[in-house]
């Protein structure tokens, strides 16, 4: 139906096979152009891609043990503001919710208070030259 519709000057039955062969390979070169355009022509396999060991090396375990060993340390060597100033971030809580809690006269002056906090606090952890 569709042959004697779309090509109707096709009256041989030798005519069909170089027909067919032409929309076959029109149909592949259009399933190549979507499969480039979509960006699939060149994605690898789940399958090669090498499985991760989920366990943290053992470097990297004891270079988070010794910043946690020197974040401890330099919390503890904090003021009872800053101290509160950290505990009250870490809840969550924003610095305007933090200027009533720790009865801030203007939100300036909490952004002073945890800016001075945060570089008392590298300096105590010994990064007094590293950026946060």
């Amino acid at each position: 139906m569709v042959l004697e519709e779309k090509y109707p000057h096709l009256d041989r039955l030798e005519d069909l096979l170089p027909l067919s062969l032409q929309i076959m390979r029109f149909k592949m070169t259009a399933m190549l152009r979507k499969l480039h355009r979509r960006g699939e022509s060149n994605a690898v396999s789940v399958d090669d891609w090498p499985v991760v060991d989920p366990t943290p090396r053992p470097d990297a375990q004891a270079e988070r043990r010794q910043l946690l060993e020197q974040l401890a340390k330099g919390l503890a060597g904090l003021g009872d503001r800053c101290r509160q100033m950290m505990r009250l971030k870490l809840e969550g809580r924003n610095f305007a919710e933090i200027q009533g809690l720790m009865g801030a006269e203007s939100i300036n002056t909490v952004y002073t208070w945890d800016h001075r906090c945060r570089q008392q606090l590298r300096e105590l952890m010994g990064q007094a030259g590293r950026p946060s």
